[in-house]
């Protein structure tokens, strides 16, 4: 799991191996048993931790089950606050998301089509995912504009789905170094696709 940087106490470093540990044993589990019929207590017996600790660490089994994505999210979250906003927002997006896939380690690369594949088979993590996929839209709405901005929240829709349409690319074999190709592919089609005559 990449990081900001190594945790300064013994505390936190634990609280991190611990938090990994749930993230890496939650895919394996559901990704065998399913999502649904995976109980949080089996997840918590796997990981040897109390009820407690898991709910110190994630707010619910679908949080922890969508981990990756929240992570890709997050950073790429940190990454627009790190560069400039100059020239077009599509590139912004695109340059932000190309940054953010560089940092991912190999341990997020492996995790996040397991999780995308969780997320198509159950209806209660679809639903999270989709609920988080708002809230950061929003937030990359604030940082490159007004959210009210009907043209600006437009854009912000067309680069998710560009995004998806590149992942839908990429998932049949998911090797980590194809994945910023298939994006840039993606966002370069764009353009053309909104020009497409009947």
């Amino acid at each position: 799991m990449t990081t900001s940087g190594e945790p300064a106490t013994l505390r936190e470093r634990k609280k991190l191996r611990t938090r990994q540990a749930l993230a890496e044993t939650a895919i394996a589990l559901f990704g065998e048993h399913g999502f649904d019929a995976t109980p949080l207590d089996a997840l918590l017996e796997a990981v040897e931790v109390s009820r407690r600790t898991f709910f110190r660490n994630y707010r619910s089994k679908e949080d922890v089950a969508l981990t990756a994505v929240k992570q890709l999210w997050s950073d790429f979250l940190v990454t627009l606050d790190e560069t400039g906003k100059s020239g077009s927002l599509v590139d912004v997006f695109r340059d932000a998301l190309l940054t953010t896939l560089a940092r991912m380690d190999d341990d997020w690369y492996e995790r996040f089509p397991a999780t995308l594949r969780l997320i198509d088979q159950s209806a209660s993590l679809n639903g999270h995912s989709l609920r988080h996929c708002a809230e950061i839209q929003t937030e990359v709405a604030h940082r490159l504009g007004d959210p009210r901005d009907l043209e600006l929240r437009m854009l912000i829709e067309f680069c998710v789905a560009t995004w998806r349409c590149a992942l839908d690319e990429w998932l049949p074999d998911c090797a980590p170094g194809e994945l910023p190709g298939h994006v840039r592919r993606a966002f370069s089609a764009m353009n053309d696709s909104l020009l497409l005559r009947a």
